[in-house]
C-alpha cells in the first residue's frame, strides 16, 4: 500500500481542549491535511479502543486517509485497519507479520542505528526516529536524538523503500527546523512528520493541520530545486552589490559575543556601515529578531546560553540570518556540549571556525587545538571536510586561517586573502564572524526588497544567499586586512587594529574586485 507520510497525526484524547469533542478535532484535522492517523490508546481497555478505532476508521476512510493502530494488533485486525505501528518493546515484527493480512502496513519506533538495521532487517514499511524535541504526551524511554541525529538514521535506510517520520515534540514553529536540519550527508530526506498536541490541542485542528502541510509541502518543493551554479566573477558582484546594500539600509547587527572583542566587533560593524547592538538579556531577544538585519551568536565567554538559544530560535522563526562562531569549542567538555545543545535548538545560517574548532565540531582528529588557537598542518583535504561539514549541519560552512574555505555543501570556495598579522591581533576571528554576520544581514535584506512577498517565506528558514554573505564578510576583513598591512603608519600590533577599523570603513568595491583571490571548486 503506497501512503503519503508528510503529515502523521498520532491521536491523544487526554489533549483535546475544554468543548472538543474526538470526532470533531479528527475530523477538522483530515480537512487541513492530515494524511496518515495513529490511533494511540495507552489508557484505554478493550472496548473502549475498539470503539474509538471503528469511529475513527469511518471518518479516515471518508476522507481517503490511512488508519494506523498502536500496539494492538487485535484492534487492527478488529477495524480492518491499514497498518500497525510498534515500539520496540511491543509485539515483535515477524510475530505481527504471521497475525495481520498480507499487504498491511506495519511500522516501528527508532531511536538509535540499531533500531533501524534491525528495521531493515525485518523489513517494514516505514520508521518512526526520536524523541527530535522534547515531549510531555508520552513518558519516553530512551534519550532525545535531537535534529542533528536523525540524519545518521536517515542516511542507513539509504537503497532501502523504508519511509521514515519524525515524532517528538514536533509543531508548527519548529517543523522547518526539523525538516531542514534532518536530511542526511548523502541526501535523505525525511518522509513526513509525526504531530500530536499541535493539532490534537487546538481549538483549531484545521488550522492547525494546515499550518504545518503547508510548512512541510513548500519545504519539499524547496528541497527539489536545483542548486545555484557559481564562478568567481558572479560571487565578487554579488558581494560588491551587498557592500552597497549594507551602507544604504544600515542592518542591525544583533551580536552576543565574548567579553575580549565586543568593542572592537561594534567598531567593525559601524565602519562596514551597520549598526551593532551587543544585548544579552533573553527578554530583549524577542524584540530584537523583529528588526531587519542579523544575528551573530560567538561563545567566545559562555554567560548567556539561555539568550543563545532564545535568540537563535526567535532568529529562525523571523528568518534571520544567525551566524555562528564557536570559539575554542574543542578547549573542553563544556564548550562542545553547549555547541551542541545551540545546534540542536536552532538551525545556523553559517557556521565559522578555525580549522581546530570545525574539527573538534564533527569529533575529527586530524587538527588539534591549543586554547582558541588551531595548531598542526590544517586538514589534508580541506575542500572535502568543509564540504561535508555544511552539508552534515545543513548549512553554510566557513573555515579560517592562511587560505579560507567556504562551502553551502555543493560548491567550495577558496580564498587567499588577508596579511599573517591578523594572527597577531586579540579577536581577529571574532572579527570575521562580524563582517559575516554583517554581510548575511545585507543579503537578507536584498532577498526581501519590495518586489519580494510580503511574510514569511514557509519553505525556509533564512532568506538570502549565504554563501556570497559568508563569502562577503571574509572578503571585506582580508582585504581591509591588507591594505592596513600596507600604511606606513602601522608599525606592529599596536597599530594595525585602528588601521584595520579604518580600512574597513574606507572599504570600495573596486578594493574587493581588485584584490580578491577567488576560486570555485
Amino acid at each position: 500500500m503506497r501512503i503519503d507520510f508528510s503529515l502523521y497525526l498520532v491521536t491523544g484524547r487526554e489533549l483535546l481542549p475544554p468543548g472538543k469533542e474526538y470526532l470533531e478535532s479528527l475530523e477538522e484535522a483530515l480537512q487541513g491535511g492530515v494524511t496518515v492517523v495513529q490511533i494511540r490508546e495507552k489508557k484505554s481497555d478493550t472496548l473502549e479502543f475498539l470503539e474509538i478505532a471503528r469511529d475513527s476508521k469511518i471518518l479516515c476512510t471518508k476522507y481517503k486517509v490511512p488508519l494506523i493502530i498502536n500496539d494492538r494488533i487485535d484492534i487492527a485486525l478488529a477495524v480492518q485497519a491499514d497498518g500497525v505501528h510498534l515500539g520496540q518493546t511491543d509485539m515483535p515484527v515477524h510475530v505481527a507479520k504471521t497475525l495481520l493480512p498480507a499487504g498491511t502496513v506495519i511500522g516501528v519506533s527508532c531511536n538509535d542505528i540499531d533500531h533501524v538495521k534491525k528495521a531493515i532487517e525485518d523489513e517494514v514499511d516505514y520508521v518512526g526516529i526520536g524523541a527530535v524535541w522534547g515531549t510531555t504526551t508520552k513518558k519516553l524511554t530512551n534519550p532525545i536524538i535531537g535534529v542533528r541525529g536523525v540524519g545518521p538514521l536517515l542516511q542507513a535506510l539509504d537503497g532501502t523503500d523504508i519511509k521514515a517520520v519524525a515524532i517528538g515534540g514536533i509543531n508548527s514553529t519548529n517543523v522547518l527546523r526539523t525538516l531542514h536540519g534532518s536530511v542526511s550527508t548523502s541526501g535523505h530526506r525525511l518522509d513526513g512528520i509525526a504531530v500530536v498536541s499541535d493539532i490534537v490541542a487546538s481549538s483549531a485542528p484545521r488550522s492547525a493541520a494546515q499550518r504545518l502541510r503547508d510548512s512541510i509541502d513548500a519545504w519539499v518543493h524547496h528541497f527539489d530545486v536545483e542548486p545555484q551554479v557559481y564562478d568567481a566573477e558572479t560571487i565578487k558582484n554579488g558581494v560588491v552589490k551587498l557592500m552597497q546594500v549594507i551602507r544604504d539600509k544600515s542592518p542591525l547587527i544583533h551580536q552576543i559575543t565574548n567579553i575580549v572583542v565586543t568593542n572592537q566587533s561594534a567598531n567593525a560593524t559601524l565602519a562596514l556601515g551597520a549598526s551593532p547592538i551587543m544585548a544579552t538579556a533573553p527578554e530583549e531577544m524577542q524584540d530584537l529578531s523583529r528588526i531587519p538585519g542579523g544575528l551573530l551568536i560567538n561563545f567566545g565567554t559562555i554567560t548567556n546560553k539561555d539568550s543563545m538559544i532564545l535568540a537563535g530560535q526567535y532568529a529562525n522563526e523571523a528568518q534571520k540570518p544567525l551566524v555562528f562562531d564557536p570559539v575554542g569549542v574543542g578547549a573542553t567538555q563544556f564548550r562542545k556540549t553547549t555547541a551542541s545543545e545551540l545546534l540542536n535548538a536552532w538551525q545556523a545560517s553559517v557556521i565559522k571556525g578555525n580549522a581546530a574548532e570545525m574539527a573538534a565540531l564533527v569529533n575529527s582528529t586530524e587538527v588539534q587545538a591549543k586554547g582558541v588557537d588551531s595548531v598542526g598542518s590544517g586538514f589534508v583535504d580541506p575542500a572535502s571536510f568543509i564540504r561535508e561539514i555544511a552539508k552534515k549541519e545543513r548549512c553554510v560552512a566557513v573555515m579560517t586561517g592562511p587560505t579560507d574555505w567556504v562551502s553551502d555543501g555543493t560548491i567550495v570556495v577558496k580564498l587567499e586573502n588577508g596579511h599573517k598579522i591578523l594572527g597577531d591581533i586579540t579577536g581577529s576571528g571574532c572579527l570575521v564572524g562580524t563582517c559575516v554576520a554583517t554581510f548575511c544581514a545585507g543579503a537578507s535584506l536584498l532577498a526581501t526588497g519590495p518586489e519580494t512577498s510580503p511574510g514569511p517565506e514557509p519553505a525556509m528558514l533564512v532568506r538570502g544567499n549565504m554563501l556570497i554573505g559568508a563569502v562577503g564578510g571574509l572578503l571585506a576583513l582580508t582585504v581591509a586586512a591588507e591594505c592596513a598591512a600596507e600604511r606606513s603608519d602601522v608599525h606592529g600590533s599596536g597599530t594595525f587594529l585602528p588601521a584595520l577599523i579604518d580600512e574597513l570603513y574606507h572599504l570600495k568595491p573596486e578594493n574587493v574586485l581588485s584584490r580578491a583571490k577567488i576560486q570555485v571548486l
